[in-house]
């Protein structure tokens, strides 16, 4: 089969940084052609570059065997590519086909409504996507949502589909049905480049297969001639233990007990809506769901940064509900490992060595009489460098210089030597590669042995099912049923991600 698109020995620089390295792919038509990496490895420098948001410093793309240039993403789309980002950018008051059509060039000034919604009724009828053109985005689940935005791209005539990370947002019953809507499209003919860190889904999914380390391409490869094992080694350099040992937990009192818990999002509208459940120590509680389902307020109300309506938390017993964040921290013991590494839990303008003493200072021995004691700053930092393993120049570097993964190793090398007895961590394997997730789910069972009590938010199933000892499920603001390991199901949990009860699933 001929290759449909060709990245030919591509370069990018920023800086001194190079992001692409002389790399290559070559992607069929009619397959779904995956790209992985780990975080900071070029995947998506290379895709905006194929998508008209960068240019390449040197290198040729090459389609259907003519080189062409792309210089925007209006560039992208006539050359036949489009792009599904992992954030939709769709507007929810919107109907689906004012969404499709938004942006479109429109001869004379009429939109056609009818005339587009009678062509999103034969695309969608075509792939079987069920989508009905008059229906309100809003009023739709994340997984129809992105069934709009593929549609965005087919009714432009898109040949060549860059899916970024396109399962993160749905439930684990989407998931089959998305992978049957990519089946379709490699019938029908289509090109898709598939962005995942997700091996299991490369081998369910994937034809073929490029891996990137470095900004460089390690390997193209067809996913019927290799494994798991073989691709995470590719990516990160070394051999991967994919089987994680969850010994039998000893479990001691409740450590953790939140009661009736009611707060709201960002938006103003109820984000926690009467929310219940205790951690005991030497337990790993795993809250799982799609993300945006209260997981994000639940984590900042325990930590203290976000106000409460209702409801209380206790800690060992003792009522920390109205504690400041310091107090949590220092006095009761809370640590808090946040979803968002950089803007919440790190000074990217900062060193390293500033980053792991950030939530004591003014405390002793990194300050004395108010004055920073430099000398133990830095030994500090270096022993905690060292013993977590944290990849950098030095620990005078800034944080923004490191990866994800060395990021949130810092956070938590901060968090955990100051000897939590609760810990809270947001998903705290969000882009991180797997030799990285290896080392933060080990770093957390060795604190499980400890006795902390650890409360695990994860939208990643899989790392959830590894190290937790029970998992409780989130659906619009509410616990929608707690689960031990051998009954969490993807049939069960995907249905209480929707919201039924755990009666019901």
């Amino acid at each position: 089969m001929e290759h449909h698109l060709v990245v030919d020995c591509v370069t990018k620089t920023f800086g001194d940084l190079k992001a692409n390295d002389a790399v290559s792919l070559h992607a069929r038509k009619g397959s779904v052609h995956a790209v992985l990496g780990e975080n900071g490895a070029g995947k998506t420098t290379l895709m905006n570059i194929l998508y008209g948001l960068y240019h390449p410093d040197a290198g040729r793309i090459l389609i259907g065997g003519r080189e062409i240039a792309i210089d925007n993403p209006r560039d992208a789309l006539t050359h036949g590519i489009g792009m599904v980002h992992q954030h939709f950018m769709l507007i929810g008051p919107l109907t689906v086909t004012e969404n499709v059509i938004l942006g479109l060039e429109q001869s004379g000034l009429r939109l056609g409504l009818s005339e587009h919604a009678e062509r999103l009724i034969e695309l969608s009828q075509s792939f079987g996507f069920d989508i009905e053109p008059s229906e309100p985005v809003w009023n739709l689940p994340m997984g129809m949502q992105q069934r709009v935005e593929i549609l965005k791209l087919l009714h432009r005539n898109a040949d060549i589909l860059i899916l970024d990370e396109p399962t993160s947002v749905l439930t684990p019953s989407e998931t089959g049905p998305f992978f049957e809507v990519l089946s379709r499209l490699k019938e029908a003919g289509k090109t898709i480049l598939f962005i995942t860190h997700k091996l299991e889904e490369v081998m369910a999914v994937a034809d073929d297969v490029t891996v990137m380390r470095d900004g460089r391409v390690t390997a193209e490869l067809k996913t019927s001639e290799t494994n798991p094992r073989e691709l995470a080694r590719l990516m990160v350099g070394r051999d991967v233990v994919f089987d994680i040992s969850r010994p039998q937990g000893h479990f001691g009192d409740a450590k953790l007990t939140v009661e009736g818990l009611r707060a709201r999002n960002d938006r103003g509208l109820p984000g926690l809506d009467d929310v219940g459940f205790e951690v005991r120590a030497g337990e790993i509680l795993g809250i799982a769901g799609v993300d945006g389902n209260g997981q994000a307020e639940l984590a900042e109300v325990i930590a203290g940064l976000r106000p409460i309506e209702a409801g209380r938390i206790l800690v060992g017993g003792a009522d920390a509900t109205q504690a400041s964040v310091a107090e949590r921290k220092h006095g009761f013991k809370i640590g808090y490992v946040p979803e968002d590494r950089q803007v919440v839990g790190l000074d990217l303008n900062h060193s390293v060595a500033f980053n792991l003493i950030l939530r004591s200072l003014g405390r002793l021995p990194f300050s004395r009489f108010g004055i920073l004691d430099f000398k133990a700053i830095r030994a500090h930092a270096e022993r905690l460098v060292e013993r977590y393993d944290v990849r950098l120049q030095g620990v005078d570097q800034e944080a923004r210089f490191l990866s994800g993964g060395n990021q949130q190793k810092v956070i938590l090398a901060r968090e955990i030597e100051d000897d939590p007895e609760v810990l809270i961590v947001a998903q705290p394997c969000k882009g991180l590669d797997v030799g990285a997730i290896e080392f933060v789910q080990n770093t957390l069972l060795k604190q499980r042995e400890k006795g902390v009590a650890i409360l695990y938010i994860s939208t990643e199933l899989e790392h959830i099912m590894a190290i937790c000892d029970r998992i409780a499920v989130m659906s619009r603001g509410r616990i929608t049923g707690i689960l031990a390991p051998e009954e969490a199901t993807p049939e069960r949990l995907g249905m209480l991600m929707a919201g039924a009860t755990a009666d019901a699933a």
